[in-house]
């Protein structure tokens, strides 16, 4: 399991450095709950017009809460890696792999950082890298989400989940959920991509996926995580304080 370093209160990143080619993954957690005053009080300065727009259109409160948190985390350490004020970064989307439409990977414009974000109920998940990369955070499902979740994984992954007792099923689901969503915001497809052609299983260790490794992230209990990176760089590791 790999270990994130948490966002201070303040959303200051403090000094970082941006990640070097060959250097692992540098992963970062925030606390959406514990960040939102000090997020909201940031956002009409930090947040573009597009992002400000999709904070405003959640209905529940929870939820406006965590995307705003997510968004100015992310440009804050953008900004702190890039040498830029926060709102300076330019954010755009490149060319899906399956379509050529500018749906794909969110990046910096000019490609000198590459970077993935993730946010699930409070738990917002970040990972910055001189490569591709992708990361992802679930909650854990109940029982029932669990079972439906199944039909859309790889064959053997839902057989696996199968012959799990009940009360494991939920936990091994989002974790083969967060590995798999990992990968596919890595190579850039995101869910456009059938997410059952793909298998990476929920037992314990590093997956190797088609020159991708994929790696669990230590996050709080209830949640699930992963962090996908090509497979020639070294695994990821804590940045920060």
């Amino acid at each position: 399991m790999r270990h994130p370093a948490e966002l201070n209160p303040t959303l200051d990143p403090g000094e970082v450095r941006p990640p070097a080619p060959g250097d692992p993954p540098a992963l970062w957690t925030v606390d959406a709950a514990r960040h939102a005053t000090q997020a909201a009080l940031a956002a009409p300065a930090v947040l573009d017009e597009e992002e400000r727009r999709r904070a405003a259109a959640f209905r529940r409160t929870r939820d406006r809460d965590t995307y705003t948190v997510a968004h100015v985390a992310l440009r804050m350490l953008l900004g702190a890696q890039l040498g830029l004020a926060p709102h300076r970064v330019d954010l755009v989307r490149e060319a899906c792999p399956l379509c050529g439409q500018a749906h794909g990977r969110p990046a910096v414009t000019g490609g000198r950082l590459h970077f993935s974000l993730s946010h699930s109920d409070r738990l917002v998940l970040l990972a910055f890298a001189a490569e591709p990369v992708g990361v992802d955070a679930e909650a854990l499902p109940s029982a029932r989400a669990a079972a439906e979740i199944a039909g859309a994984l790889h064959p053997r992954e839902a057989t696996e989940l199968g012959l799990l007792p009940p009360a494991e099923r939920p936990a091994a689901c989002a974790r083969i959920w967060a590995r798999k969503e990992a990968y596919l915001k890595g190579i850039g497809t995101g869910l456009a991509r059938d997410p059952s052609l793909d298998y990476l299983g929920a037992a314990p260790g590093p997956v190797g996926v088609a020159r991708w490794q994929v790696v669990d992230v230590a996050v709080p209990p209830g949640f699930a995580a992963a962090v996908a990176s090509p497979s020639e760089m070294p695994p990821p590791s804590r940045k920060g304080g």
